[in-house]
């Protein structure tokens, strides 16, 4: 049973006036805040000068066109498809607030071009009885015609961002692109061509010959223009209608032969087309160059996450011509991926409504040209969208409705008013379909490539969202730095180290001891973190240790991470900068530990930097090749040469495993082609001990054999010397070998043995903590939010290595004249030969009240130098 006449022409007014209410709901909600978004930025009441506004000129522009334009529809069109403007009103709408929030400039223009468009539809309608036979019978005049405009580029072509093709006409600061208009006259021409042939002819050639010549003519003078973009779009809506035409599923297979074929010839042939494959293929190759937008465009759709950071609450702006090419990761940054699948099922669903229109269209002109508005919709949308989430080369062409570009919207409009023009008269009178599975196999094939693009677009935004933000080319990081406070690294005194200044949106970091910045790092919007600022970022970030309710609060209200938390180290600053000032002038490092409870009292590495100067010294920091932005204390990897003999020779007596010393012992030692020998000459070549102070590698070599490959790996694994400890900093990889089939190679710590100076101070504490090897302690504690300090990590158990009788023993071996301290002098030396001086020492367990251990590494300077300078500090160390 039909409904009434008058019925029927109520419902699509209901239906689009309901929808465009909603849609009005959704501008005028966005717009509040679009307005708020600054006050809410920086978490405070701004004054009203302060607030967005001009984006309101846009929402009453966009009221005023699209009430217009649908009163006019209502009026001329009452049978038309009644979500054809409510849903592009929509998607115009939000690509226009988009773009104002980017740029108020752009903006402007694509408020005064989306009047033009509602205003030239309006016009037009004046004529809708004439507009779709007048093209279907003009076809070639309105193609010819598109082409020798376009041509016109080559002669009075311009660009205005002034980089790129000159694909644009202009005049008194209007442009316009005619391969967008050019676009539509090809989908015109092909629609009555194809009609023109019904019924169609036997075989594929007869029909798809004259086709290809006008087809390639317009794809041959693209290709000169370099209007890569277009071209693609032209290659799909040819495809899509040739097929839909023929129904034979061996033209989508051509097609996609031919798309292989011509982007291998592109990579090959054209520099472009090269650089846009690679970007795509892997642009973590060179995310600073070639692949900068890709890699930022990810970048921006992690950082929307689910739900995105709020209009306005985002930083989209990081992503090069976000308003135009990138405006989908610009909506998804701050809408996230609920917010993308809403933009995708709108274009998705505007797409099947233009099918459907086509199979209730009145002839098979108008059934073309429907399918064909729908194929450019799609392709349009789908080579942009799969570009920026790197699911397609990037293209360059923009979003229908959505991006910034007067042409592009004027020629979305107009696309719409030939879609409304189709769906008004098949209303009644539509042409029986012999064939529709064509039609509705591609309405499967675009609505999974939708779903493909949520999917992808969720892969990047959600699951590896929380990787990509950490990189250190994320500059939202730094942004949001100086507008969520950034928590304090103190001292083991609570004394500030690092602490943030300023107020909100002006958030700056300060260093005050320019000694402590090979430790502390540096958090810096441009540079990057480093040292324990990019260890304990998410702490100092706010992004840990903070209730579950206060990170969602945040991060829904504010798009921000809650305020950054403190955190206490175990460093003295004292002692630390006492460390940095005497390893002035050397390539080294320092450590100082408490040998019971492993906490870092000082770590020192020079050369250094200034971390409050890095600005101004960036550059030069970077190409001093003695490496000052390297913390050698933790990221340094040296030989430990004989510095190791002291646990070897403990570990011998433990196990009674100690062989007799002879001339051999302080010989000659070959290993990998080059001659080793003693450091220095043993005070008695019988005495093991002599032997080991002395760092006689044939010596070392003996022990490592009498060990055996089992308890010399075991040993070494004991002491730490194949894991990082466990401490906030950068460190280089390490793991632990199988076997050592080698054993007296590998115990003269020559070449293959790699340590850092930390590694061998938790070492040397085993002899002044009774033969343990303590966890390392950098950070103690956090301040919550409520003021409390909280530890930083539950207590480790310690590694024992020696018994502590062992341990007592040999540290009296070593112990100094005084008789307060032990003390190790050795050498390493790496595959080049280079020399590298060790220095270990530590408090005897029976007489000092703070057990301490203490290492000194320098690549450049003796043994006596580097005894010189921990001695020093022990002392001072003793001393407090």
């Amino acid at each position: 049973m039909k409904a009434p006449a008058g019925l029927r022409r109520l419902l699509p007014a209901s239906v689009s006036a309901s929808l465009l209410r909603l849609a009005a709901v959704f501008m005028a909600l966005y717009g509040v805040a679009l307005t708020l978004s600054p006050a809410v930025r920086q978490r405070s009441w701004l004054p009203l000068g302060a607030l967005r506004w001009g984006h309101w000129l846009g929402i009453l522009v966009w009221l005023l066109a699209m009430l217009w334009l649908d009163r006019r529809m209502r009026q001329a069109l009452p049978n038309r498809d009644p979500f054809l403007i409510p849903v592009a009103g929509l998607l115009s709408g939000w690509g226009l607030l988009t773009i104002w929030r980017l740029t108020g400039t752009f903006g402007l223009r694509q408020t005064a071009w989306l009047a033009l468009s509602a205003a030239l539809c309006v016009l037009a309608l004046r004529q809708r009885q004439r507009i779709l036979p007048t093209l279907r019978r003009y076809k070639y005049l309105w193609l010819l015609a598109g082409l020798l405009i376009t041509a016109l580029t080559f002669l009075f072509g311009i660009n205005p961002s002034g980089i790129g093709p000159d694909l644009w006409l202009g005049c008194c600061g209007m442009y316009f692109q005619p391969s967008e208009l050019l676009k539509l006259l090809l989908i015109i021409y092909l629609a009555a061509y194809l009609a023109d042939r019904q019924p169609l002819m036997s075989g594929l050639v007869p029909l798809l010959a004259p086709t290809a010549v006008m087809t390639g003519a317009v794809l041959l003078l693209l290709m000169v223009q370099r209007d890569l973009g277009t071209a693609w779009v032209f290659i799909f809506v040819y495809t899509l209608l040739i097929y839909s035409a023929a129904g034979k599923r061996r033209v989508l297979l051509a097609s996609l032969l031919v798309l292989l074929v011509a982007m291998l010839a592109g990579y090959e042939l054209v520099s472009l087309v090269h650089a846009r494959i690679d970007s795509w293929l892997n642009p973590w190759l060179d995310p600073s160059n070639r692949s900068y937008q890709i890699v930022q465009a990810l970048m921006a759709i992690a950082a929307g996450g689910l739900f995105g950071r709020g209009p306005g609450m985002g930083s989209p702006g990081f992503v090069p011509v976000a308003h135009s090419d990138f405006i989908y990761t610009s909506i998804v940054e701050e809408s996230g991926l609920l917010g993308a699948i809403a933009l995708l099922t709108l274009i998705a669903f505007l797409v099947l409504r233009a099918l459907r229109i086509s199979l209730q269209a009145r002839d098979a002109y108008q059934r073309y040209l429907a399918i064909g508005l729908a194929a450019y919709l799609a392709s349009q949308s789908l080579l942009i969208i799969g570009g920026n989430i790197r699911m397609l080369p990037l293209t360059g062409v923009t979003l229908p409705f959505v991006s910034y570009g007067g042409s592009s919207l004027l020629v979305s409009f107009i696309a719409l008013l030939l879609l409304s023009l189709v769906s008004h008269e098949g209303m009644h009178r539509a042409a029986p379909m012999l064939n529709s599975r064509p039609t509705l196999l591609l309405a499967g094939l675009l609505l999974g490539a939708f779903a493909l693009a949520a999917l992808i677009t969720g892969w990047w935004g959600v699951v590896r969202g929380p990787d990509l933000l950490t990189r250190s080319d994320n500059a939202r990081r730094g942004q949001t730095d100086r507008l969520v406070w950034r928590g304090a690294l103190l001292d083991r005194d609570l004394l500030p180290l690092a602490r943030t200044s300023g107020s909100a949106g002006q958030y700056q970091r300060a260093y005050p001891y320019a000694e402590l910045s090979n430790v502390l790092g540096y958090s810096h919007a441009q540079f990057g973190q480093s040292g324990l600022e990019d260890g304990l970022d998410p702490i100092l970030r706010g992004e840990e240790r903070q209730p579950a309710w206060a990170l969602w609060w945040s991060h829904i209200l504010y798009g921000q991470p809650a305020p950054g938390l403190d955190v206490q180290l175990s460093l003295d600053t004292e002692l630390t900068r006492r460390a940095a000032d005497a390893l002035a002038g050397q390539r080294g490092a320092l450590v100082l530990l408490d040998a019971q409870s492993g906490e870092v009292l000082a770590l020192a590495s020079q050369p250094g930097f200034d971390a409050a100067l890095l600005s101004q010294e960036w550059q030069s920091v970077l190409s001093d090749p003695d490496a000052p932005l390297m913390n050698r204390a933790v990221q340094g990897s040296y030989p430990a040469g004989g510095a190791i003999g002291p646990w070897l020779l403990a570990a011998a007596r433990s196990q009674g495993s100690v062989p007799a010393a002879n001339a051999a012992s302080t010989g000659e030692y070959t290993l990998a082609g080059r001659s080793l020998h003693c450091s220095y000459t043993p005070t008695d070549t019988q005495d093991w001990d002599a032997l080991v102070q002395a760092g006689c590698p044939a010596a070392l070599a003996q022990l490592g054999l009498a060990l055996g490959e089992q308890e010399l790996l075991s040993l070494f694994t004991n002491l730490g010397l194949y894991r990082n400890p466990s401490v906030p900093l950068s460190q280089p990889a390490r793991s632990a070998p199988n076997r050592l089939p080698r054993p007296g190679d590998v115990a003269t710590g020559q070449a293959e043995l790699l340590v850092s100076p930390l590694q061998m101070a938790l070492v040397a504490a085993s002899l002044s903590n009774g033969g343990e090897v303590p966890a390392a302690q950098l950070a103690l504690a956090v301040k919550d939010a409520r003021g409390a300090w909280q530890p930083y990590a539950e207590d480790a158990d310690p590694s024992r290595v020696l018994d502590s009788i062992a341990a007592y023993s040999q540290a009296l071996k070593l112990a100094a004249a005084d008789a307060l301290i032990w003390e190790h002098r050795a050498y390493g030396y790496d595959r080049e030969g280079e020399r590298y001086a060790w220095y270990l020492a530590g408090t005897l367990s029976s007489t000092a009240q703070r057990p301490l251990s203490l290492v000194v590494l320098l690549e450049d300077g003796g043994t006596a130098r580097a005894a010189a300078i921990g001695r020093q500090l022990l002392q001072a160390a003793l001393a407090e």
